[in-house]
Parts: C-alpha cells; structure tokens; sequence
C-alpha cells in the first residue's frame, strides 16, 4: 500500500513511523526545506504514552524524558506564588515533558532514509488519491497517485478543504502565547504548572536534563507587534513570583518565540473522503490549555495504524471496501474523543484568560473550593484511552 503523508509534524511523523513499521511504503511530503521542531516543550500524559507504546515508540521515548515530573507539586498558583489549586498526584498519572527538538529526532530516526522529502509543497488533493505538490525537484506542479493520503500538515491544512468543502479553518482564540526553553538548568524547587492573573498566565515544566520548558499567555489582538518579545515577557510578568523572572532571563532571546493560539472554526463533519484522512492539527487543532494537542496527534496516529496493520499484512483480502470501512472506523472513534477535547480546552481557555479582575478572582476562589476528587476525575477522564483491536 503507497501512503503518502501531507506534513512531518509529530503526528505525521509518528504515523509514518507507525505504517513503514506495518509493512507500507510511506512517503513525508513537507514544505519546509528542513523538518524543524521550534524551540519549545511538550507535556504528554498517560493517552499519549500509550500511544507512543502502540506505535513501537515508547521504550526510545524514555531515553529522552524523565519520569521525576510526576513528582513535582503542580497545579495553579496566584502571580504572587500563592497556591490556588493542587493537582492530586492520582490525577496526573503519567506524564512525560520533552523537548519538541529530541521527539522530532526520534521519531526520524525510526524512519527508513529518504522517507521524508522536503521542499515539498502540497497543492491540492483528489478523494481518488492523486496528490498534486510543488518541489524544487521538480517541475512546477507534480502528481502522485497513492492507495491513501493522509493530511496531517496542521490548522492551516491545504488538504483538509478537500474532506469539509473549506468550511471550517483557523480561528483566533483571542491570546497569543511565548515559548521557550532555558539555556541552563533552573532549580524548580520541586514546584510546577500554571500561574494565572488577569489576562495573563505563565507556565512551567521541567526536562529530563534539568532545564526549563515555559510558556507565557497574554491576552492581545492576533496582529500585535512587539519590536523584542523576550523584553516583552519580562515586562508583562515582572513582580510574579519565582522563579519566573529567572527562567526568562536564562532563555536565549533568540529562543524566545510568539505564536498566535488558534483552533478551528467549527467541528468538522468528517475526518474522511474517499482516499484521503485527516490527522492532529488538521482534524481538530486546538488550544493549549488542557496539554492535549500532541497527546490526540498521537493517538491518531496509533488508531489508524491498528486498523490499517491487517490491510498491510494481508490479513484480509484488501479490497478498496476494506479500506472504506478502516477509514469510517477511524472516523466514527477519533471524532468524538478529540472534538470534545478540543471544546473543552477553548472553554478553559477563556477561564483562564478573564482580565476583570472580579471574575478572576471569582475564578481562583471556585478553583480553591473544588473537591481533588474532582480534579483528578475529570483529569482522568481525558486521560483515558487505550488503542483500538484491530478489526477481523
């Protein structure tokens, strides 16, 4: 089976990893002269561990991470370092923070050479399976034709029009977030997570080699301008507690990056058309706020290997109705879980990010008052899932 996959973000990639590892001819096509990963961190909790186990992934993921983070107190703090809200232990679980830049080497790594081809633009796709790029390789407009497309290239997807006729497409959540790594190790006291005011948010997650992942969130319009974001940050989050001032001035200012948070207009009706499926960012991006945007990528990519694996290995008669309905299934399991995901990570979105100082502190005083029983259901609730058997 020649599958072709749109963009070498770690959904693409790990589903690459994945389907080769199955026995089909996968190729990457990605835009960017180089697969480059950005310098910032990922959490993934107990979903996405399982799927990296699934993918094959897991036992190389444990060499760049470390499991000490399950020990840190996390949860919300005020900007003074008060706490608002502790996060049960039994809540978390497992959870894992790496450096985005060691997740992409890995997951390459895992991939025969020459799978991925860079400066390979996507143009345009059919249901039939023909896949049109631009490559400097090549002449101005190539076509490919493949048993399976599958469009993993992120919120600003050029093959998802094809699967929802253009109907849903980025869609600015009214904040924008820094992120960045520090250059040296920064001693966390053994403290982690969120710290919220009004409009604004830091947070902080360690690396298995002792330094610093952060991100900081500030309500702002999507085409602001700063002439130095690093300078920004600093000023935004003076006088919060530390060790936030630390971890900002020990990250390089060039590593200091801004991204515009978005998701997706609207649900999509379908993951699927024809030849051609969806994957992470391009099937359902979303906000940050629940961690879980990696996480879902992930289990996507295992989902449909798992019912993908029979067809590769000949297990069933690998009838184009056979394909139709592996597509239908991963559309009717992936759908649901990671569209309810993606609402309930814009609505505490905008918890988090109130600016009326009233409301905030409406906010922090609930915050306190829910039962840890709670917290560590609904953490859970996110959390599980397990990869599907795949079909007879």
């Amino acid at each position: 089976m020649r599958i072709a996959i749109v963009g070498a973000g770690i959904g693409g990639l790990s589903a690459a990893v994945g389907l080769q590892r199955a026995g089909a001819e996968v190729t990457v096509f990605e835009r960017a002269p180089a697969v480059r990963a950005g310098g910032s961190g990922l959490s993934l909790f107990a979903n996405g561990l399982k799927a990296l186990e699934a993918l094959g992934l897991r036992e190389e993921f444990e060499t760049v991470t470390d499991r000490g983070v399950e020990g840190f107190t996390a949860g919300q703090r005020r900007a003074d370092g008060r706490w608002i809200a502790r996060v049960p232990e039994d809540a978390v679980g497992a959870l894992r923070v790496v450096d985005r830049a060691d997740l992409h080497r890995l997951l390459l790594a895992g991939l025969t050479p020459d799978t991925v081809r860079t400066d390979a633009e996507a143009a345009s796709a059919t249901p039939l399976g023909a896949l049109t790029f631009r490559t400097d390789a090549a002449p101005p407009e190539a076509e490919e034709r493949f048993d399976l497309i599958i469009g993993a290239d992120g919120l600003h997807s050029r093959v998802r029009p094809v699967v929802d006729g253009g109907r849903a497409g980025p869609q600015y959540a009214g904040y924008s977030a820094w992120r960045g790594i520090t250059s040296v190790p920064v001693d966390l006291s053994g403290q982690a997570g969120e710290s919220v005011g009004h409009g604004r948010r830091f947070g902080i997650a360690p690396l298995a080699d002792d330094r610093v992942y952060w991100f900081a969130v500030a309500n702002m319009p999507e085409d602001a301008v700063f002439a130095d974001e690093k300078s920004t940050v600093e000023q935004m989050f003076a006088g919060w507690h530390s060790p936030i001032a630390e971890l900002i001035a020990a990250t390089d200012a060039e590593a200091v990056r801004r991204t515009p948070i978005a998701d997706l207009s609207s649900p999509l009706p379908r993951f699927q058309r024809g030849r051609i499926v969806l994957l992470g960012d391009a099937a359902h991006a979303m906000t940050p706020n629940l961690g879980q945007g990696g996480g879902q990528a992930l289990e996507d990519a295992a989902t449909l290997t798992a019912l993908l694996t029979p067809l590769l290995s000949g297990h069933t008669a690998g009838r184009r109705t056979d394909l139709d309905a592996v597509l239908h299934r991963y559309d009717a399991l992936r759908r649901p879980r990671s569209q309810s995901i993606a609402k309930k990570s814009r609505f505490m979105g905008r918890v988090f990010q109130l600016e009326s100082p009233l409301l905030a502190g409406a906010r922090d005083a609930i915050f306190s008052a829910v039962p840890a029983r709670l917290i560590a259901a609904q953490a859970a609730r996110v959390q599980r899932w397990s990869p599907p058997a795949p079909p007879r």
